[in-house]
């Protein structure tokens, strides 16, 4: 059915209605008749074009519909792993942007494995060094489409999503947290040759340089400019208000940020777009053309939720940023355990990755950077220095140096952003403060996020069937270890209570045959 939107009063609805009462069916010889009609000249344009838009919209819907539909049908065919909860030989942790995963790779990840076995990488696009064969995990903001660049089936990936909302503000907390930085300058053009200095003259990853953050803290970082020359040409006092989220004087305010296009491309459903590997950023071309699509027709994004859902079964792990203790626990009783016990195992290399022809990527350059802790602005720098698995480490020693781990980056990092954000001062984003955004926004976030508040909604059934599953597993072998031990304290008691029955057994006996017959 082609649908005609209503234009004006002299719009297609009222011109198809004025050619009726006529008594003139639309066809093409009554259409010249009542084109020497002045008052329907105008209006039989509309009609024709707005058919005309009708239906190339219905040959495009179309086009769309069968581009996404055989992009999912590709991925969903294809069977799910028996053996999902074991751990492969490449561990790829996806991290989607804003959950905490900056945390798990200082406080976790780095405890387990020595720095010779991470991946060379920029963080933003994988490069692969022959010299070095043996790397064992990878962590990036590539969205899934990474993996096709991977030995796909020696690969298990981990990742943690965060409620839908609370990402969106984060996004844009990040964003002009790190944008405020560059205000020390006088202005944008100096900013921009400056940043651009360091970046050549260190080997380390700029947040500049890593996705998404590579598009949102430019764009951010233009507009806290503009805004800040816009106070000072007007040299008057500034507004005060209680709503850091809405203080256009000194930042882009929320309800502008979440329906910009920037934001529209790269922050709502996130999430969803990075574990379906459509992101701006794939590696793989039709994901281009299928991601356009599900933005321009939103009814598409079915498809997309059953592939990503899809890829959540079959990862190793699934944690949850609000659930932040329960999931520690879990990553460092499936994940680190796992680890902690291959690294114990006799050394082997991971299998061919030149062999399987993934040596290097598309666009294949010697890896220029180090590790992503050397990002100029992520302030992951501060945090401790490498460490390599022991091989008497155990997940309680890991959790141990987990806890003293992360509240000294925490504490890093509050310092870092109460510094950036006095540059924009009363801007002052916190807990209490996102309470007095107006419902109104809040709305609008949920309805551009309908297919990350989804997929969040599976996430969390995940994460509980599998905590349960790992408790009723703990409490197995804790009961079995208990019964041992048990058995072998009561073993002197037992051994002593079948030699005195043995006994008493030969005593009786003894008795029975030396008594007198009568």
């Amino acid at each position: 059915m082609v649908w005609v939107s209503k234009i004006d009063c002299c719009g297609v609805e009222m011109c198809l209605a004025r050619i009726f009462i006529m008594g003139k069916p639309l066809s093409l010889r009554n259409l010249g008749v009542l084109w020497m009609d002045r008052t329907l000249k105008f209006c039989v344009l509309l009609t024709l074009v707005a058919l005309a838009n009708a239906s190339f919209t219905k040959n495009d819907f179309g086009r769309c519909e069968r581009a996404v539909r055989n992009w999912a049908s590709s991925l969903l065919d294809k069977e799910i792993r028996e053996d999902k909860h074991t751990l492969r030989d490449l561990l790829f942790f996806l991290h989607v942007p804003r959950t905490g995963g900056r945390t798990y790779f200082h406080c976790f990840l780095k405890k387990l494995y020595p720095s010779s076995l991470e991946c060379p990488r920029s963080y933003d696009k994988l490069r692969f060094d022959p010299s070095k064969p043996n790397c064992r995990v990878l962590v990036t903001h590539d969205d899934f489409s990474i993996t096709s660049k991977l030995p796909r089936e020696r690969t298990s990936v981990v990742t943690i999503l965060r409620d839908p909302i609370s990402r969106v503000f984060s996004t844009y907390e990040f964003s002009i947290e790190v944008a405020a930085r560059f205000l020390v300058h006088p202005n944008l053009t100096s900013t921009t040759l400056i940043a651009g200095r360091m970046r050549s003259k260190t080997k380390g990853v700029s947040t500049l340089n890593i996705w998404p953050w590579k598009y949102l803290v430019p764009w951010m970082r233009k507009d806290l400019f503009d805004r800040r020359d816009l106070r000072q040409s007007r040299g008057l006092p500034t507004t005060k208000s209680n709503d850091s989220y809405d203080l256009e004087e000194f930042a882009m305010p929320l309800h502008e940020f979440i329906n910009h296009p920037v934001a529209e491309d790269i922050v709502h459903n996130g999430a969803t777009f990075q574990v379906a590997g459509l992101t701006n950023n794939s590696y793989v071309a039709e994901s281009h053309e299928v991601r356009h699509c599900v933005q321009k027709y939103k009814i598409l994004g079915k498809y997309v939720l059953q592939v990503a859902k899809k890829r959540l079964d079959d990862m190793l792990y699934v944690g949850l940023t609000e659930e932040h203790k329960e999931s520690a626990s879990m990553f460092a009783n499936v994940v680190g355990a796992q680890v902690i016990s291959q690294l114990r195992a006799p050394k082997t290399s991971m299998i061919g990755v030149d062999n399987a022809g993934h040596s290097s990527l598309s666009n294949p350059e010697p890896d220029n950077y180090e590790h992503q802790n050397s990002s100029l602005d992520s302030g992951a720098s501060e945090t401790s220095p490498n460490e390599a698995t022991e091989s008497k480490m155990t997940v309680g020693d890991l959790m141990e140096a987990y806890e003293d781990c992360i509240s000294s980056l925490r504490k890093t990092q509050t310092q870092r952003r109460t510094f950036s954000l006095k540059r924009i001062s009363p801007v002052n984003f916190s807990t209490e403060a996102r309470l007095q955004v107006s419902d109104a926004v809040l709305q609008q976030i949920r309805l551009l996020n309908d297919l990350d508040l989804e997929l969040y909604e599976y996430a969390r059934e995940l994460f509980s069937n599998q905590h349960k599953s790992i408790l009723q597993k703990y409490t197995e072998e804790r009961w079995e270890n208990m019964s041992s031990m048990a058995n072998w304290k009561l073993l002197p008691s037992v051994i002593t209570s079948v030699f005195l029955l043995l006994f008493f057994l030969a005593v009786n006996v003894r008795r029975r045959v030396l008594k007198p017959k009568i």
